[in-house]
């Protein structure tokens, strides 16, 4: 880890967004067998929909999908749809290392690779993907276009702030609990601005969520800190 900057989340949130869904949350994790095994162990006995990227090819530092497997408690068995389109992309150059990257956990369904034909694949609700940005990005829109349509526009949402000064964070917590319990559709959040030498310059105030409720809520957040005797704008 740490050898690249990740581009895989923000394109990640972005495809999300504009399918009207929103990332939960995001787990960056080492090449170590226990921690990978553990953690999709964790996952995959949850309901969330989950992205994993990297780590399924055939070279020693690749754990992916073993720690898939292990974490079911399944074998890996090569799938017979991924052994083609590997046929079918070396043809006579087939080796067992590269069959070896179509063997995924059994009951797994692969997800089509546009660039090179090796696949992905999907357990349940749980999609590996390479870590290749060409191949990835891609094979998680087919996913989300093929698997999760009807979800699209399930968390429409809006956000709208102001910027308040001569205020703490801590001084607009109870301007913020008031709105998020009048309105249940939103969350309030801060985002504290600093100068260099630490001085603080402003907080930025606001709510997201509902679109029904976004405008009320951020009126009556207006209202709670003009009673707080802060200046905003």
């Amino acid at each position: 880890m740490g050898k690249r900057q990740d581009k895989h989340l923000p394109t990640l949130i972005a495809a999300l967004a504009q399918r009207g869904l929103r990332l939960g949350w995001a787990h960056y994790l080492g090449d170590d067998r226990q921690l990978l095994t553990d953690a999709f162990k964790r996952s995959l006995a949850s309901k969330d929909i989950v992205f994993s990227y990297g780590g399924i090819g055939a070279t020693p530092d690749d754990h992916t999908r073993q720690c898939a497997a292990a974490a079911l408690g399944v074998s890996l068995k090569l799938h017979p749809e991924a052994e083609r389109e590997i046929r079918t992309r070396f043809g006579g150059e087939v080796t067992p290392q590269r069959l070896a990257m179509g063997e995924f956990p059994v009951g797994s369904a692969i997800i089509p690779n546009p660039v090179n034909r090796i696949p992905g694949f999907s357990l349940g609700d749980h999609h590996f993907v390479p870590g290749f940005p060409q191949m990835a990005w891609p094979m998680v829109e087919w996913v989300l276009d093929n698997r999760y349509r009807d979800l699209f526009g399930k968390d429409k949402w809006l956000e709208d702030s102001i910027l308040v000064f001569d205020a703490g964070e801590s001084q607009l917590i109870p301007a913020m609990q008031a709105v998020e319990a009048g309105y249940k559709g939103v969350k309030v959040f801060s985002l504290p601005s600093m100068g260099a030498d630490g001085s603080r310059i402003h907080v930025e105030l606001g709510v997201r969520g509902d679109p029904a409720q976004v405008k009320e809520a951020m009126e009556a957040l207006r209202l709670q800190v003009s009673a707080a005797g802060f200046p905003y704008r």
